[in-house]
């Protein structure tokens, strides 16, 4: 990937339970390929305050845009990527809700993942417990790097997830798909699931819930393939 001559720019958003550090190994090799990045910190304190994180990301950018979405994100980048900027979306073991659907039913009728189970409520905001989130949120990636990651967990208004989308940008924007195939955070069938409905460039990986640390090179492999993709002729 070094000798990639690729160009153009890429806005990283990170999801629930994380921050823009999650996407540091990616932002090297997108870097090292050429590519323009930028990557958000959302709040965590709504939809529409993510949105507005990530827009200001997309605002600064001097052309075409991939935008990429990990987990919650999905959702943000859903209603984002209608920005005039954006020619690509990415998802990475991502919500990817259409237009005012009720996520919640939606991931209801797949088994619940076992993190569900781990997530602790105080003063408004949620986060996931330790034992939560090196097990079932960060399986797979190296300990002494999850417990990093857990150190600067970002914790979620209790509303977040109760959010629903004005918009599907997937619906008219070409998508790619990353699924986790040993996901204990979103169930994996439900992310074949979402991949399918938006007609996603999919690839499967052999990795839990955080493949952007665990996968890095899978993972900018995928983004460099949608930059290619989109780059004006």
């Amino acid at each position: 990937m070094s000798g990639s001559t690729a160009t153009g720019n890429v806005v990283l958003v990170h999801g629930a339970y994380a921050d823009g550090s999650s996407w540091a190994d990616v932002i090297v090799l997108l870097q090292r390929a050429g590519v323009s990045v930028t990557s958000v910190q959302n709040p965590l304190t709504s939809l529409d305050d993510d949105v507005a994180a990530t827009t200001r990301g997309l605002d600064l950018q001097d052309g075409p845009t991939v935008l990429v979405g990990h987990s919650w994100a999905g959702t943000v980048i859903s209603q984002a990527g209608v920005h005039q900027n954006v020619v690509g979306l990415v998802y990475v073991a991502a919500r990817a809700p259409d237009v005012g659907e009720d996520y919640g039913a939606l991931a209801a009728e797949y088994p619940t993942p076992p993190a569900s189970a781990g997530l602790v409520h105080s003063d408004g905001f949620a986060g996931l417990s330790e034992q939560a989130f090196l097990d079932d949120f960060a399986n797979g990636v190296d300990p002494e790097r999850a417990r990093q990651l857990y150190a600067v967990q970002g914790r979620i208004a209790d509303t977040l997830f109760g959010a629903r989308t004005t918009a599907a940008a997937w619906h008219d924007t070409p998508s790619w798909y990353a699924v986790s195939k040993d996901d204990r955070t979103t169930n994996t069938e439900l992310e074949r699931f979402l991949a399918k409905r938006m007609k996603a460039t999919t690839i499967e990986l052999d990795s839990g819930h955080l493949s952007l640390v665990s996968h890095a090179p899978d993972i900018a492999a995928l983004i460099l393939e949608a930059v290619a993709a989109t780059r004006p002729a």
